[in-house]
């Protein structure tokens, strides 16, 4: 079959410009890698859109934050991954977790059975001469590619490390020590929709002695020796490897993915405490397939060695005999300076049948990334539509994320961005508001705003 467009990279970003452009009846050609024989560092497996980190897509409140008002912006866009992970989703609280095979399947299943695209599993070593093309490799593109981008560039990419936090299997969690709760008792509401009593989350208690000997352990134990090249690379701040966090002061974690505020430990109620006292610090697993076998160690990315993993970690107060269906790891990325290199519509300036999307293009977060996808998609579905292009409203998330992307971000800075709502044009008032009622005022503005920009994009 001939194409009309071919997407390199069957990543979050890839497989979404794929559907975006596929059930608008365009022909595509869809290459990824995996299944040659080739995986990436961090890959596990051969399925499309692959979650490689955390099985999470964050924050699924439009009302309150950044990334959930992404969610819905997507989900009015019918976007693939959203519908995938909300066929897959798992009690999380407000987070929107998934099984990540169920994810993968759900996605793949739809996409081949769109009769106008093609799924190839081959390695595509070079940037195509003509055509439109969507680069959406990711930030472990492969070698021989990436010198390829590097060489049609005229730059080198930037680089920044990022980690993957262990798996444990929820059979070999002491149950007698750990128990189930909402993370810091929020979000109760979203899993009682989803048929969940809510206590989503595993707690396992440490109190001050235990916290200072465990995090003495993850500063003196082994870790992963960087090779020359990688020495000055930068760790990205929303997956620092938890000993890296440690490392900044004796309290840091206990402030941070170890906080343990709102979480009354059951087996500390007294006449003082009817509801029992916070722990000193917790460690927090959260569910991360459908069948509530495994969970991940939230937070707990880690450059460690896979024998100091198991050492250090089974000192968490209930997980003193924990399996782990998979370890953490540490992997390097790498992503285009794209505020110089790429114009409005995510083309490169010096190829312009040349698209960027996802993380490549120096956005974070797997949602970020589809989202980059999407547009990626439907403005190359205008072009061969013979339609203008309007770009969304910079005060949606869409529309922030891209200008970010596009040229508001300073190239000389240019680092990977979460979409947050620091993105966003300022609420101009007469009156301050208020903090806790500010991220409402900038969701309703940004709901109000995408209907009209809807209205106009097929």
């Amino acid at each position: 079959m001939t194409y009309d467009v071919h997407i390199i990279g069957g990543g979050l970003a890839g497989t979404e410009a794929a559907w975006q452009l596929g059930k608008r009846g365009f022909k595509v050609r869809l290459s990824e890698m995996r299944g040659t024989g080739e995986r990436s560092p961090a890959h596990q497996g051969d399925g499309l859109a692959e979650l490689v980190c955390s099985n999470s897509l964050r924050s699924d409140d439009d009302t309150a934050n950044a990334v959930g008002l992404l969610h819905y912006e997507m989900r009015a866009l019918d976007s693939l991954i959203m519908r995938a992970a909300d066929k897959a989703r798992v009690p999380a609280g407000s987070a929107l977790a998934v099984d990540r095979d169920v994810f993968s399947d759900t996605i793949e299943a739809e996409l081949t059975a769109l009769p106008n695209l093609t799924l190839t599993r081959e390695r595509i070593d070079t940037l195509p001469d003509a055509g439109l093309t969507i680069v959406a490799t990711g930030p472990l593109t492969a070698a021989s590619l990436a010198e390829k981008i590097g060489a049609a560039t005229g730059a080198d990419s930037l680089a920044f490390f990022d980690a993957i936090a262990p798996i444990v299997y929820a059979e070999t969690v002491n149950m007698d020590i750990a128990w189930r709760a909402a993370r810091w008792d929020k979000g109760a509401e979203a899993s009682f929709a989803l048929g969940s009593d809510g206590k989503d989350y595993i707690n396992c208690p440490m109190n001050k002695a235990e916290y200072l000997a465990f995090r003495e352990e993850l500063l003196s134990g082994e870790k992963t020796v960087f090779k020359e090249w990688e020495a000055n690379t930068p760790y990205f701040d929303g997956c620092m490897p938890i000993e890296v966090m440690a490392e900044r002061g004796e309290d840091t974690l206990r402030f941070g993915p170890m906080k343990p505020v709102g979480l009354d430990d059951p087996r500390s109620v007294s006449e003082k405490f009817p509801k029992g006292r916070w722990p000193y610090a917790v460690v927090q697993l959260r569910q991360d397939n459908k069948l509530g076998t495994l969970f991940n160690m939230v937070g707990f990315q880690t450059k460690l060695k896979y024998a100091e993993q198991t050492r250090v970690f089974r000192m968490i107060p209930g997980l003193e005999n924990a399996e782990f269906a998979r370890l953490g790891g540490l992997h390097r990325n790498t992503f285009l300076n794209s505020p110089t290199l790429l114009d409005r519509q995510l083309r490169l300036k010096s190829s312009p049948h040349i698209r960027f999307a996802g993380q490549i293009t120096g956005c974070e977060g797997y949602v970020e990334s589809a989202s980059v996808g999407m547009l990626a998609g439907i403005m190359t579905a205008c072009e061969l539509a013979g339609r203008d292009w309007a770009e969304p409203p910079r005060t949606t998330a869409l529309g922030a994320l891209l200008a970010h992307i596009t040229g508001d971000a300073e190239a000389d800075t240019y680092q990977p961005m979460n979409i947050n709502f620091g993105l966003f044009p300022p609420i101009v008032t007469e009156k301050k508001i208020k903090k806790p009622a500010r991220k409402l005022v900038y969701t309703e503005r940004a709901k109000a705003d995408l209907a009209p920009w809807l209205a106009g994009i097929a």
